[in-house]
């Protein structure tokens, strides 16, 4: 029966696919572990994570541009060509969540009107006298009661709470404000975005190996996933000194769809593995086959992407919900 492979693979890396479940010695220099160990048809759903060499974003170059390269844009020839490749069925637990930064923020009438008349000294020709300036314009709209409310109360409390606070005393000037005239400065609150996030996402699989072939491939899964998240003493293989400590290895996760990209799931970008735990006692109890492997076992794994998720990153064509 015709075994159908992800069209990312290369016939290289399919050759050795099927020469593995013919327990041959693989040929290609991709090696492709998955479990189970058994063929994926164009019905079967699964997990394919690639495993890349991290690439650093670096710095875009040109006089005025401050902008820097994205990871996923570094990486792009690094995915292609895969250290290695791991399939898995699809998760019991599927989801993401996006997120971004959003915030209170405050601004009364007093810094309003100081942000007005400093904020003058940046496009000022003489910073000086633009900053003198400034200061003078926001002494002057104090004093002439343009920036609103009672200001004679507001400057009295706000002495009167220093001189307060000076001989041991705890009060502020809303404090004073508020028992005097049962006013508070306005704040101006709102909420406002002030960032982006990086999403997370954790994996959990049970391995219970049926036969030979399963344990081997567990093992090399294993293996696998501890030595490209572990960080590098040495570069290319080649001995180090130990100054400098090369970054991890880090992972293409793609749902599938046969020998496609699944037509409804959600995608990711690069990630980076933070933390993969193992449990050679599923069950809870120590259990092994004659040749000592584990009858159960658990594994999890923490994984974070690169890139924080931007509109630009969503595209009409996309058959899925995108990322």
């Amino acid at each position: 029966m015709a075994v159908s492979f992800p069209q990312s693979l290369s016939s290289a890396t399919q050759a050795a696919v099927t020469q593995g479940y013919k327990d041959a010695a693989a040929p290609a220099a991709i090696p492709t572990i998955r479990y189970p160990y058994k063929k994926i048809t164009d019905s079967d759903d699964y997990l394919m994570i690639k495993v890349i060499k991290y690439q650093p974003p670096g710095i875009s170059s040109g006089s005025n541009n401050f902008s820097f390269r994205t990871s996923t844009q570094s990486l792009q020839n690094n995915i292609k060509t895969p250290e290695a490749i791991i399939l898995l069925p699809i998760p019991q637990n599927v989801q993401d969540q996006n997120a971004v930064g959003w915030g209170e923020s405050k601004l009364n009438a007093f810094e309003l009107a100081g942000a007005k008349e400093l904020g003058s000294t940046l496009t000022s020709g003489d910073y000086f006298k633009g900053l003198s300036n400034g200061l003078s314009n926001f002494s002057s709209s104090i004093a002439a009661g343009a920036v609103g409310g009672n200001l004679q109360t507001q400057i009295t409390s706000y002495f009167t709470s220093q001189l307060i606070n000076s001989a041991g005393g705890n009060t502020t000037t809303a404090d004073l404000v508020s028992r005097t005239t049962g006013q508070v400065l306005n704040q101006n609150q709102e909420l406002l975005f002030n960032g982006v996030s990086l999403r997370e996402f954790a994996f959990e699989y049970d391995l219970a190996p049926r036969d030979g072939n399963e344990a081997k491939e567990i093992k090399k899964l294993i293996v696998t996933l501890k030595k490209a998240m572990a960080p590098r003493t040495s570069a290319d293989n080649s001995p180090g000194s130990g100054l400098f400590v090369s970054a991890p290895r880090v992972f293409q996760l793609q749902y599938m769809s046969g020998n496609k990209k699944h037509p409804f799931l959600h995608s990711f970008k690069p990630m980076a593995m933070k933390g993969m735990a193992v449990n050679y006692t599923g069950s809870g109890n120590y259990s092994v086959y004659g040749d000592s492997t584990p009858v159960h076992m658990k594994i999890s794994m923490n994984f974070q992407e690169l890139n924080p998720i931007y509109f630009e990153d969503y595209s009409d064509q996309d058959t899925g919900v995108g990322y």
